[in-house]
């Protein structure tokens, strides 16, 4: 049986993706001595949660044709990972499983948090200060905008990557494949080509599986390429240097 999808002008819901990463490559570029697994999956870690906590069924999303730019879905409950205290506690966790270098662990605390940070200009009503909270708030300025949203993204990530870049550059460290990466994630989850206005389509339980594996896997997989591109690329460096 097909879902019923919403066509609502009046209900768009959108959340930040490159961005997220961008943020992340940021961190790394300005502090090189922190482990890069901490600060570029933790800036994904709130969604993976949301992503795994879809698929129990703690959250709950609807499919909405209109919900733009590359959504195509309304987040309809998030509390469990997106709402302020939600995002204090996971990103807490996530910090405590580095406590064995507490600026590592006070890196990826911010590297997680900051994800409800990017995320509060651009979601509508779906924050809540805390579970099951009435109040819920987000400035929702990307729904507004529809694809001009998903542009502005872009123009975000690449004003934080062309400063980690050249950051990255002066220490000899080259982050060419990262920048490449970052493009093909930019298009891939785009207003034309996301995957996620075919999976709205579909009937339920389907909807609410694919959808949460989607999310999840959607931070964990580029997480760990950009983990290992990055890595890599200093390991390059540093053999460059000390053959010299």
């Amino acid at each position: 049986m097909k879902s019923k999808i919403r066509e609502s002008p009046h209900s768009f819901d959108a959340f930040m993706y490159v961005g997220h990463f961008a943020i992340g490559l940021a961190l790394k570029a300005k502090f090189p001595k922190i482990p890069s697994l901490p600060l570029l999956m933790g800036v994904g870690f709130l969604d993976v949660l949301d992503g795994l906590f879809i698929v129990a069924g703690f959250n709950t999303v609807t499919p909405n044709l209109r919900a733009g730019p590359y959504l195509f879905f309304d987040l309809t409950f998030i509390d469990w990972d997106h709402s302020l205290l939600a995002a204090l506690f996971w990103s807490a966790v996530w910090g405590a499983l580095f406590i064995k270098d507490k600026r590592v662990a006070a890196l990826a605390f911010v590297a997680a948090f900051s994800h409800f940070v990017a995320d509060r200009p651009m979601h509508n009503n779906d924050l809540a200060l805390f579970p099951y909270a009435q109040q819920h708030f987000g400035l929702g300025a990307w729904g507004k905008l529809g694809t001009l949203s998903w542009v502005l993204e872009g123009l975000f990530a690449a004003a934080l990557m062309a400063y980690a870049y050249r950051t990255t550059l002066r220490r000899g460290v080259n982050w060419g494949w990262t920048l490449a990466v970052m493009l093909v994630l930019f298009f891939n989850l785009s207003p034309w080509l996301s995957p996620m206005k075919h999976i709205a389509t579909l009937g339920e339980p389907t909807i609410h599986l694919l959808h949460g594996v989607m999310v999840t896997a959607g931070f964990v997989l580029p997480g760990l390429l950009l983990t290992w591109i990055v890595n890599r690329a200093e390991s390059r460096a540093r053999l460059q240097h000390s053959s010299q």
